[in-house]
């Protein structure tokens, strides 16, 4: 199980990084959980997609330098990697977008049920982005 739950959390970015967003929607369950990034909580797939097509308008963004870990009964994951992104459309409430490009250490934590990412919960510092897209 462990292995299979870092082979979901490898498809899952692939398909992040391919802005393949079927792919990557087809690979949670119908109720996941998401924890924003210091942001609340939401619930759904429908609800993440309407998160990702926000963020896919917004952010253009390719993760590398990838470490995956998962619990020995792959019911928990977690991912470290680098955020290569470029700030397209201003964001409400956040700096002024002008093709910015940022580099940034960023994190996530999963559930996983069924074969399925069943809860994701994002870290990354917003202060240091801010930083990044103002200079």
């Amino acid at each position: 199980m462990q292995n299979a739950s870092i082979k979901l959390i490898q498809d899952y970015y692939a398909a992040f990084n391919r802005q393949d967003m079927n792919t990557f929607l087809s690979l949670l369950t119908d109720d996941v959980v998401h924890d924003i990034n210091q942001g609340g909580r939401e619930a759904g797939k429908d609800v993440f997609a309407a998160f990702m097509e926000r963020m896919n308008h917004h952010y253009r963004e390719q993760l590398t330098d990838m470490v995956i870990m998962a619990n020995e009964d792959g019911t928990r994951a977690s991912a470290e990697f680098v955020v290569n992104g470029e700030y397209l459309n201003t964001d409400e409430g956040l700096p002024e977008a002008n093709g910015q490009t940022y580099v940034l250490p960023a994190g996530a934590f999963f559930e996983i049920r069924d074969g399925k990412v069943a809860r994701v919960t994002n870290y990354y510092n917003l202060a240091d982005w801010i930083r990044q897209v103002e200079a």
